[in-house]
């Protein structure tokens, strides 16, 4: 039986007999442990289930309703339970289990969201954008440059949830540091929350270092001796990957704000204090995307401009060459005529005098452009 079936079971979160028929059930299989790397056979989504008292982490305790059960009757810790796309089913026994508001769990399913912080009565409701740059050899017009994914928070008095989506952002690194500091840990769920937006905010930092190096290539191309023949599909991508990072970034500045500065239930005033220094990190975040859509727009100008000032002295070497060629052809015009009586015309030296003119006429308009840069 999987365990959301189990979970479907509990019919209230605070009846200790709905928790012991679950736990009964639980029983009859083995036991599995969640803390192992691997997706747990409990469910393709669960990825970790950890309780944790007084910031130490609770040894043989990987069961979700033995979790839970243990921390509502000591009354002390929190569990984090970690998911990585649940579906709809998978995730309906958490729901059920922590009395979790329909309408963030619809969000946290279906992700697609925009960076948001949202109050269900005692349980906040957070999501973040995660971002992540992919590594290419040189830019190009299709490039991928900045992959974006999913981090839903669920944070009550006793319980953190996390719902990731994406090819990135696994937490498990982040759960190993924290479990490194007990004391950060002891201060409960609100603990997590701020290492989780910590953790993507410096993200942001990481990427937008990455894609100032992509820039400054372009740049380089841009204003280089064949600036003008650098496609402009890549300053276009660049500004379309700037916009998915932007998308991800601008919208979290509310929701961190409200973290560093309004009283919550759940959120420590201690912890209040940590979110500010992420406020901090997100504001240098924006900044920074907001200065490379400014340089970005800036760079697609003076490719444009290069771009005209080369067609401007292409149309001048065109202009100049059929200046030159216009001499001969009006004197050859002018000899081709059908008339008896024309000057020189059967004069033995008159074929090489008109070349030779011909010649020094040209040669002295080309010497003319070639001066004036023409030519």
């Amino acid at each position: 039986m999987s365990m959301a079936g189990n979970l479907r079971k509990v019919t209230g979160l605070g009846s200790v007999g709905g928790l012991r028929k679950v736990a009964r059930l639980a029983r009859r299989r083995p036991r599995v442990d969640l803390s192992h790397p691997a997706r747990s056979p409990l469910g393709s989504s669960v990825v970790n289930c950890v309780t944790y008292q007084d910031g130490v982490r609770v040894p043989g305790c990987s069961d979700l309703v033995d979790a839970v059960r243990l921390i509502r009757k000591t009354g002390e810790g929190f569990v984090w339970l970690g998911l990585h796309e649940p579906t709809e089913r998978e995730f309906a026994g958490v729901a059920e289990l922590f009395d979790l508001h329909p309408l963030a769990v619809e969000d946290a399913v279906e992700a697609h969201q925009r960076p948001k912080l949202e109050h269900y009565g005692d349980t906040l409701f957070a999501v973040f954008k995660t971002v992540c740059y992919v590594e290419h050899e040189r830019l190009t017009a299709t490039s991928e440059v900045v992959d974006t994914g999913e981090i839903m928070v669920f944070v009550g008095e006793d319980f953190v949830i996390t719902v990731r989506h994406g090819r990135h952002g696994s937490l498990g690194p982040l759960r190993e540091e924290l479990e490194t500091d007990p004391q950060q840990l002891a201060k409960g769920p609100a603990a997590v929350l701020h290492a989780i937006a910590d953790l993507v905010v410096d993200d942001y930092l990481n990427v937008t270092d990455a894609v100032q190096g992509d820039i400054d290539q372009v740049e380089t191309e841009v204003f280089s001796e064949n600036g003008a023949r650098l496609d402009p599909g890549r300053i276009y991508q660049m500004k379309r990957e700037l916009l998915e990072l932007k998308r991800a970034v601008v919208p979290l500045g509310r929701p961190v704000e409200d973290l560093a500065t309004r009283p919550m239930r759940v959120v420590d005033p201690e912890i209040q204090a940590y979110f500010r220094d992420v406020l901090d990190h997100l504001i240098r975040a924006k900044e920074q995307i907001a200065a490379f859509d400014e340089l970005l727009n800036s760079i697609l100008q003076a490719h444009l401009a290069q771009v005209t000032v080369a067609q401007n002295e292409d149309m001048r070497r065109i202009t100049a060459w059929a200046a030159v060629i216009a001499v001969p052809t009006m004197v050859c015009g002018v000899y081709g005529m059908n008339f008896d009586h024309m000057p020189e015309l059967h004069w033995r030296f008159g074929y090489p005098l008109v070349m030779v003119v011909m010649a020094a006429a040209c040669l002295a308009l080309y010497r003319g452009f070639r001066r004036n840069g023409w030519l």
